[in-house]
């Protein structure tokens, strides 16, 4: 195809059946009054998809439409075109051939754009129809920060030489936008933001500085540079978060915000001493959409039913229970959101706050003033809440105002570090609160994981190992996989990893009138085995087993979780 032709959108969407004209009449009003694009009204108002927009003018203009969902893009390909020139004319360069370069283009009517890409890219080009949606998606993973932050790494070493430069005087005057350290660091976190990272690691090691993101739960390198600006980095650093930047010899916390691509970006900020240097961890909480609901945690039908059930009543303690990292916190939140009406109290209890919800009362933990998590819990009661979370139950004194609080007409939600659901009781039991207590006030714990979830767009059935083989039979019996096991063969979608995303993995106690009784007892095998028979068929493992079943996740994700709950 050459030259487009120019053609009404509201048009097409018409004739081909997709819309009526009365949409289309209240559409172009919409965007006679906001100044939108006729196509984003539209899809707003729920009339058409993004995808039933690009396959109409696929059809229209007689080219094709590709999925970028299923489009192994290569970058170098794709970089041909500047992304300043990707982002303002909405096109992605999707194949090289023999003298035409294959471009994608949200509005492939769009002839300015059409004729500045032949421009730039002095060759013919072909156009398809892409999605616009993804299309964003894709120059955000495409056109990565890794190199720019490589290049800034090194020009900051050029201007540091081989003396250290006071950044601390030159960050607090003006221009400071300009020096390399605080570009290298806007990268860093543009980079980090764009393939969804929760942590970024900057760790000096002998001779460089390495720069690692974590992404669903496994790190991965984002760049070195020489060991050199690893000061003048975490000087910068500790200047955003308000620490002292003449103690290099003690462990520091702090937090500051960051705006990156429009949105805030809350970064709570660890640093420790070790052999070449300050290591720095900040983790990453976006304020915006960083919130999940419950239905997009992963729970089963049947289990976020129950959950639901649980929260929903007026007092007593519902416990969430997993490892550091296994998303306990998330769940809680997600419990909060729903919980959070108007004629509900809601007081929390945290170290640190990792989300801000509206309408919340959030009480920060602060060790250093004596303001300890059994203090603030105290506190809270006297100032009449209907719901209470505490961050977690750390030790007895919070363990026995809690329970007490949930006795006495409050729900209260809070986390434990324990292996599941079963043994959680028994854990409130062996820090010393009374087992009567603990019977009569815990009503549910919901145990749970994080596994990865397979690349959608680069699934493929494999052969698995001969130890995950092993591993199935064990765990299945005669019962095989009624389909192949899948993986990620990994893509440009995924980075290459064969995931993309995590899921939770989750089992539910409920404190039954008979199982009360059991905890009430002194006889702790007596309890495992009463909560282990209510949860037949419904445990951690059996939910891990369904999602490899569903093609979700891989045997190895589910053995590495699996491990964790042997006894």
């Amino acid at each position: 195809m050459g030259r487009p032709e120019k053609i009404r959108l509201g048009e097409v969407l018409v004739q081909q059946k997709l819309i009526s004209q009365e949409q289309l009449k209240l559409a172009l009003d919409q965007q006679k009054r906001s100044g939108r694009k006729l196509g984003r009204v539209l899809v707003e108002n729920g009339y058409v998809s993004e995808d039933q927009i690009s396959e109409a003018l696929a059809k229209q203009l007689n080219i094709a439409y590709v999925n970028l969902k299923y489009f192994n893009v290569n970058a170098e390909v794709v970089r041909k075109l500047p992304e300043s020139q990707a982002r303002r004319f909405r096109a992605l360069v999707l194949e090289e051939r023999a003298n035409i370069y294959v471009v994608g283009m949200a509005d492939p009517t769009d002839l300015f754009a059409y004729d500045e890409i032949s421009r730039l890219l002095r060759r013919n080009i072909e156009l398809v129809a892409v999605n616009e949606g993804q299309l964003l998606e894709t120059i955000d993973r495409v056109y990565r920060r890794t190199e720019e932050i490589s290049g800034l790494a090194k020009e900051l070493e050029r201007d540091l030489g081989d003396t250290y430069v006071d950044f601390g005087a030159l960050g607090q005057g003006l221009g400071a936008e300009d020096a390399p350290v605080v570009k290298l660091l806007q990268s860093v976190f543009e980079d980090a933001v764009q393939v969804r990272a929760s942590d970024i690691h900057i760790e000096p090691q002998q001779g460089r500085l390495q720069i690692r993101v974590r992404i669903d739960g496994v790190l991965h390198p984002q760049t070195e540079a020489d060991i050199k600006i690893s000061p003048a980095v975490a000087l910068r650093l500790k200047l955003m978060s308000g620490l002292d930047i003449a103690e290099k010899r003690l462990p520091q916390d702090g937090r500051f915000n960051v705006r990156v691509h429009d949105e805030t970006v809350d970064v709570r900020i660890s640093t420790m001493p070790t052999q070449f240097g300050e290591n720095v961890v900040m983790r990453l909480l976006k304020q915006s959409g960083g919130l999940l609901g419950l239905d997009h945690l992963g729970m089963q039908p049947w289990l976020l039913d129950r959950f639901r059930s649980v929260i929903r009543r007026t007092n007593g303690m519902v416990l969430v229970a997993g490892p550091t990292g296994s998303g306990k916190t998330t769940t809680l939140y997600a419990a909060l959101s729903e919980l959070n009406t108007r004629e509900k109290k809601i007081i929390t209890v945290e170290d640190p706050v990792e989300y801000r919800l509206p309408g919340i009362s959030q009480v920060q933990v602060n060790e250093k003033i004596d303001l300890s998590f059994s203090r603030v819990l105290r506190s809270a009661l006297r100032q009449d809440p209907d719901i209470i979370l505490v961050g977690e139950m750390r030790d007895l004194e919070t363990a026995q105002i809690g329970l007490r609080a949930a006795i006495t007409g409050h729900l209260v939600l809070s986390t434990l570090h324990t292996r599941d659901a079963a043994s959680t009781p028994l854990r409130l039991i062996d820090m010393g609160a009374p087992r009567f207590m603990v019977a009569s006030s815990v009503q549910a714990v919901l145990a749970q994981r994080l596994v990865r979830v397979i690349c959608e767009s680069c699934a493929e059935p494999y052969a698995p190992a001969a130890q995950e083989e092993e591993w199935l039979k064990l765990e299945l019996g005669d019962r095989a996989l009624e389909n192949p096991a899948l993986h990620g063969r990994g893509c440009s979608h995924c980075s290459l990893t064969g995931y993309q995303g995590r899921t939770g993995v989750y089992e539910m106690l409920e404190m039954t009138p008979p199982l009360a009784e059991a905890a009430a007892r002194e006889d702790p095998a007596q309890f495992i085995h009463a909560a282990h028979e209510q949860m037949r068929g419904r445990t951690l493992r059996d939910h891990a087993l369904d999602l490899i079943r569903r093609g979700k996740t891989t045997v190895a994700e589910v053995m590495s979780i699996t491990s964790q709950l042997e006894d």
